[in-house]
């Protein structure tokens, strides 16, 4: 009698896996460590939320804004009706000070989650920090009818009334915070991400205290609170953004260009009904186009242009298409000084260059 040998593997580690080795290294303080088991992870699964979600709050909780937006973004892309990519992808705005765009990420979670406490008083807590008023406190509130007997909903009531100046407000319910679950008094000594939303409201109350709002010392421990671990920040971005910026450079080198050729070719033509009217035109063609381009790509990118550009030299051809498309405007503007077809062939022949480099490289 024979049996057939069977073959057996060893079994692969799964994405949530990976995320729970990441959450024990930032407990630890190793958010280097937490963000090489991500993208440990993130090689087996490139869009897994869960990942994602965690990759931005450890940026978040080692300060580094722009990693964890790029990271949030994703996140939020690969589970847009999800509570949690959105409310870290605010904390990242609101750490880069795009207050505004922070104020809507955490108002459209409090409409879409209406009867979810943790998004209540989380996007109460949010929509305070970017634009703080009476729509926050109402959601404080509604956090707390939502569940009473949450000491972070108190919590987050006490931060959202200090930054009211309500003072009275906020000790009462850091006061009940505090009777709910004493460990809130030390809560700005966590190192992890598993509680870093209370870790940010305690931070805020703590850094909103004065001697118009005494804050109640938390009961005491028998023993002395041990001295958090110290942290490790990521060494560098663990996802590629570099794809992203030279995609976001190719889209602005082709509108541009597109305005630069038919801006020169329609200032050619109207030089021969009147030079004058056309060369303003052609001058304040070209400026717009210049500020156009340099306000769309401010609000495109999440870094400033110049460190976007050095994050993708190793794109050459895109990288001189930028600075093409950069001088090409400035064709028109010679045009309007000085008069001439010369200043427009310039600017159509940097334009043309420009489009046909991105285009080239796409194909």
């Amino acid at each position: 009698m024979s049996s057939e040998p069977t073959s057996q593997s060893e079994p692969e580690t799964t994405p949530e896996e990976y995320r729970q080795r990441a959450l024990l290294m930032a407990d630890l303080g190793r958010y280097d460590e937490a963000v090489g088991e991500i993208a440990l992870g993130l090689a087996v699964a490139p869009a897994d939320p869960g990942l994602l979600s965690t990759l931005a709050r450890v940026h978040v909780a080692a300060a580094q804004p722009a990693e964890a937006l790029a990271a949030a973004e994703q996140a939020v892309a690969a589970a847009p009706h999800t509570v949690g990519p959105l409310v870290v992808r605010a904390m990242a705005l609101s750490d880069d000070r795009r207050f505004g765009e922070a104020a809507g990420v955490a108002a459209s979670i409090l409409a879409a989650w209406p009867s979810d406490p943790y998004a209540q008083r989380t996007g109460a807590a949010l929509l305070s920090e970017a634009r703080n008023g009476q729509d926050a406190l109402n959601a404080a509130w509604h956090g707390v009818r939502l569940a009473p007997a949450d000491a972070e909903a108190h919590l987050v009531l006490a931060v959202v009334a200090a930054r009211l100046r309500l003072f009275d407000l906020a000790q009462r319910a850091y006061g009940e915070a505090l009777d709910l679950d004493p460990g809130i008094g030390d809560a700005q000594r966590d190192v992890g991400v598993v509680r870093l939303e209370r870790r940010r409201w305690a931070l805020a109350l703590e850094s909103l205290a004065d001697a118009a709002m005494p804050v109640p010392d938390p009961v005491a421990a028998e023993t002395p609170t041990a001295a958090p671990p110290p942290i490790t920040p990521p060494a560098g971005p663990v996802l590629d953004r570099t794809a992203g910026f030279v995609e976001t450079f190719r889209q602005a080198v082709l509108y541009a260009g597109n305005g630069v050729l038919i801006a020169a070719v329609l200032a050619a033509v109207m030089t021969m009904a009147s030079s004058g009217v056309a060369r303003m035109w052609g001058g304040v063609i070209g400026v717009v186009i210049l500020v156009a381009l340099g306000a769309w790509l401010a609000r495109a990118l999440p870094v400033p242009v110049g460190s976007a550009l050095r994050e993708i030299r190793g794109s050459g051809r895109v990288v001189a298409a930028v600075y093409a498309m950069a001088v090409a405007p400035l064709g028109l503007v010679g045009f309007a000084v000085f008069g001439g077809v010369g200043p427009l062939i310039v600017a159509m022949v940097l334009a043309a260059f420009a489009e046909l480099a991105v285009l080239m490289r796409r194909a």
